[in-house]
């Protein structure tokens, strides 16, 4: 899975804003904010063409995070970029 090219990430005050471009600018309403975490996942997502088991093993090397609770959180993060069309699988 990987991140539509539609959709890049800008720093904007110190926040994380998820932007839309091209056509995806048309049908997008609403804005999307990430913390580090979700920075860390959408980056990952951006570079290469990853699996849930690639994002948990680099989330918990780079965050020393609990393996259960890591899952939740990309599951989560997954989730949320799905239903907006975010996300290329």
């Amino acid at each position: 899975m990987k991140i539509s090219e539609n959709y890049i990430l800008r720093e904007i005050a110190g926040e994380y804003i998820v932007v839309p471009t091209g056509s995806a600018a048309m049908d997008f309403k609403g804005l999307i904010t990430l913390n580090d975490t979700g920075v860390f996942l959408w980056k990952l997502l951006q570079e290469d063409d990853q699996t849930k088991e690639s994002l948990l093993d680099a989330l918990c090397e780079e965050y020393e995070a609990v393996r259960e609770e890591a899952k939740a959180d990309i599951e989560e993060f997954l989730q949320r970029i799905r239903s907006e069309g975010m996300l290329i699988e």
